[in-house]
């Protein structure tokens, strides 16, 4: 597994510091939550029903303020009928001559009693007196009730009206008639136009912090609202609210005291949830309603900030958590992490490489653990290098020897292939081969002549020049040179420095005629190294040049023989004074 792959895969897997990190936040954070999440439906649970408690008791006693009213009201009027039938003055509401006298009885009775607006006794032809604090035939909504009263006092009935919206400010009012009896015998009409002002009041105390309680008729229409500036009399409050629906849907027996835990109210195109209650009044066909959004239900009792105290809290343990997590993960995850670098450097072959012993008492271990196993790997490898370096020096002594063996062969080449080896390996520097190269150019050079343990000693030692049947025996030794190395399988990348040492940069070389590129640059370099000790040492043929002279020989054979880069680099490493003759060549150490 080389680097790369290790970064992907630690990219792949979740780190520890995240999972301890999702681990501290779920253990902390997810049991607020929950036993949040439970303390807020208990909460919600208790708040519904204590507001709804509230609401109960608050509707069912405006109910009863409004049907001991409806009574008290009844009452005053029949009574008011008594005290007209003991004057005598029953049978003339309408006289004129009697009409101060009850004129005079009306206003007593509108003192008397505050929410009476207006008070009015007339006869079997709808005249008579009145008294009160309006003008009721200036109000076509009073008048048009009257007249319902008179229509429905002429078949002996009680009358109330529809809720009205009285005055400018549209007062919340009505209109209740008792027949007069003459004789056993209609006689009139006796009506009050009734303020419902003391209810209002009693409604805008109770509507408080988000609760609204209002009266509501039989058919949905408001009877009284705190809000009359939205809902006058008469506005149908179904459209709206769902409780108002309920109450106009159910059958008049089943109308009591009912509590709706929770409910919808349309308001701006939203839907509301909404706590609601109602109370009815039998005898009016009334009911009086309570409701009040859940929203500020809770915001009254503080569940709003219980929700913002408890998010705070859980924000603090949250953050608590993570940085003892934090703190905790990085305890864990450094020694870790040094383990994995440690293992990545003994992999790219640092195997002095430790890691440092730190962490819980698991992870020293390990650590102790993955030291000393470096430490075996480290003594390991460096008895392999040695035994490595053992087996190199030994085939590289064998070479030697080998080389040492062929130049034996003729007295005049004896240390022939120590020094091409030596020159080829200065050359090869200046044209800066690494290492790996610089060591198979050494070994190339060595043996470039190996072949020459095929060639029969009277060609190879002759003194003369050679006949062209004996030019083509020599000329065999390279391809002879490499098919002896060809089968040890450590030697493949030096067979082109064996075969190819005496090919020309324009062709006419051999053993394949190659050219130019075509030629390693092995065998380009050996080539040149081979030609510059020919040149300097003494040959059965001529005797030794001086350098000077051979450097220039061979400066003029550049394009022919030899290839521009290499003599250039040769005669860089003259120039330095790395390549020198000794007065006596012999076997050079390389």
């Amino acid at each position: 597994m080389n680097l790369e792959t290790v970064k992907d895969a630690v990219f792949r897997r979740p780190r520890i510091l995240w999972m301890v990190l999702g681990g501290m936040l779920l253990v902390s954070v997810l049991p607020l939550g929950l036993y949040h999440r439970q303390v807020l439906k208990l909460s919600q649970e208790k708040l519904t029903d204590t507001e709804s408690v509230q609401q109960s008791d608050m509707t069912r006693s405006v109910a009863d303020e409004l049907q001991l009213f409806n009574s008290n009201l009844y009452e005053q009027l029949v009574s008011e009928r008594q005290i007209l039938a003991l004057t005598d003055l029953i049978g003339s509401v309408n006289d004129p001559v009697k009409a101060p006298q009850v004129t005079r009885l009306l206003e007593n009775f509108v003192a008397s009693n505050p929410d009476i607006l207006y008070l009015t006794a007339v006869g079997t032809d709808a005249r008579g007196a009145g008294a009160g604090s309006i003008a009721a035939d200036q109000d076509p909504f009073v008048g048009n009730a009257l007249q319902r009263a008179f229509t429905a006092c002429q078949q002996s009935l009680v009358f109330r009206s529809d809720p009205l919206a009285f005055g400018k400010d549209n007062r919340p009012a009505f209109v209740m008639a008792v027949p007069l009896q003459v004789d056993d015998q209609y006689g009139g009409m006796l009506a009050a136009v009734v303020s419902l002002d003391g209810i209002l009041r009693r409604l805008q105390e109770a509507s408080v912090r988000g609760r609204v309680v209002f009266v509501v008729d039989e058919e949905g229409h408001i009877v009284v609202h705190p809000d009359t500036s939205l809902y006058v009399p008469g506005t149908d409050a179904k459209a709206g609210s769902d409780i108002v629906t309920q109450v106009t849907m159910l059958p008049k027996e089943l109308r009591t005291t009912e509590t709706v835990r929770q409910f919808m109210m349309q308001e701006n195109g939203k839907q509301i949830p909404m706590i609601g209650t109602y109370s009815t009044i039998p005898d009016l066909n009334w009911a009086v309603i309570a409701e009040r959004s859940l929203g500020e239900a809770r915001e009254d009792v503080g569940v709003t900030e219980l929700n913002a105290q408890a998010l705070k809290f859980v924000v603090v343990v949250a953050f608590v958590a993570l940085i003892l997590g934090y703190f905790f993960a990085v305890g864990i995850s450094t020694p870790i992490r040094a383990l994995a670098a440690s293992t990545r450097a003994i992999s790219r072959g640092e195997f002095h490489q430790r890691t440092p012993v730190q962490g819980a008492a698991e992870i020293s271990e390990l650590a102790e653990t993955f030291n000393g196993m470096a430490s075996d790997i480290e003594q390991y490898i460096e008895r392999l290098k040695q035994a490595a370096q053992e087996t190199r020096e030994l085939f590289l002594g064998s070479i030697k020897m080998l080389a040492a063996a062929i130049d034996e062969k003729d007295p005049y080449t004896r240390g022939h292939s120590g020094r091409v080896a030596k020159y080829s390996v200065v050359i090869g520097q200046h044209l800066g081969m690494n290492e790996v190269e610089l060591d198979r150019l050494r070994i190339a050079a060595l043996l470039h002549d190996v072949g020459k343990i095929g060639v029969d000693d009277r060609v190879l030692k002759k003194p003369g020049s050679l006949t062209p049947d004996e030019f083509e025996l020599m000329k065999q030794h390279p391809s002879k040179g490499a098919n002896i190395m060809r089968p040890v399988a450590q030697l493949k990348d030096m067979l082109p420095g064996i075969e190819l040492h005496h090919e020309r940069v324009d062709g006419r070389g051999y053993p394949h005629g190659l050219k130019g590129e075509e030629i390693p640059l092995m065998a380009r370099i050996i080539a040149t190294a081979d030609v510059l000790d020919a040149m300097t040492t003494d040959r059965p043929y001529q005797s030794g040049m001086d350098l000077e002279f051979s450097l220039t020989k061979i400066r003029s054979l550049v394009g022919t023989h030899f290839d521009s880069r290499v003599v250039d680099a040769l005669d860089a490493a003259v120039s330095k004074g790395e390549i020198r003759l000794k007065a006596k060549p012999s076997l050079v150490e390389v």
